[in-house]
């Protein structure tokens, strides 16, 4: 098992939040606006990174098929005005043929009502009825530059989900060192709680001051 594999394993099976991975992240990694459509559901693993753009989901219809079982799936956006990425038909291939963990949608998506009811784990920015086009088109020369960046940032990076949101652990950081970062946070977390819990003293005491480090 690789430092990458370990990294997942270890959020997954300790649970450990969006928050606390932020915190391992120095308060950085989080992708703004992005909401679940619905709550409880915590996901983690390998990012798969596609994209819509000009207003066309070709592009997402032809690499989702390169989905590996387990990863979480990121599609972005470009110049699609708004426009949802897709929907139910995509949501479900994904989620229930590919078995992909979740979808991270950094644009709008359509069928609400339906992704809501099957309660599935999609987190996006919100939604439009009017959707892309699924037409191919050659990309905009002046698109290349930011999506090989987007590229280079999410594929294959981590991403982890729950109702605060989507952070993103990038490839830089998957290494003994962020290992170590999740096993201290994990173990300052229950420190804390114990302190305002147990020995009912206040945050500040506890968060700020440290007072833990003086009682030992």
């Amino acid at each position: 098992m690789n430092i990458k594999e370990n990294i997942i394993n270890y959020i997954k099976h300790n649970r450990v939040s969006s928050t606390e991975v932020s915190d391992c992240l120095d308060k950085s990694g989080a992708i703004s606006n992005i909401l679940p459509i619905n709550s409880g559901h915590f996901s983690v693993g390998n990012v798969f990174w596609t994209f819509a753009f000009s207003g066309s989901n070709w592009n997402i219809h032809d690499q989702i098929r390169g989905i590996s079982k387990g990863d979480i799936l990121i599609v972005s956006s470009y110049e699609c005005n708004e426009k949802a990425m897709f929907g139910d038909l995509v949501s479900k291939y994904v989620l229930l043929y590919k078995q992909a963990a979740s979808i991270v949608a950094l644009g709008n998506l359509r069928d609400a009502p339906r992704l809501k009811k099957e309660n599935w784990p999609i987190w996006c920015y919100g939604f439009n009825p009017v959707g892309c086009n699924n037409e191919k088109l050659e990309i905009n020369s002046s698109l290349l530059n930011l999506i090989h960046n987007d590229h280079a940032y999410y594929n294959d990076s981590i991403a982890v989900c729950d109702d605060t949101g989507v952070v993103i652990i990038p490839k830089n950081h998957q290494n003994q060192d962020f290992l170590s970062r999740l096993e201290f946070i994990e173990e300052q977390e229950d420190l804390w709680y114990d302190c305002i819990d147990r020995k009912k003293w206040s945050t500040f005491d506890t968060v700020c001051l440290k007072l833990y480090k003086k009682d030992k």
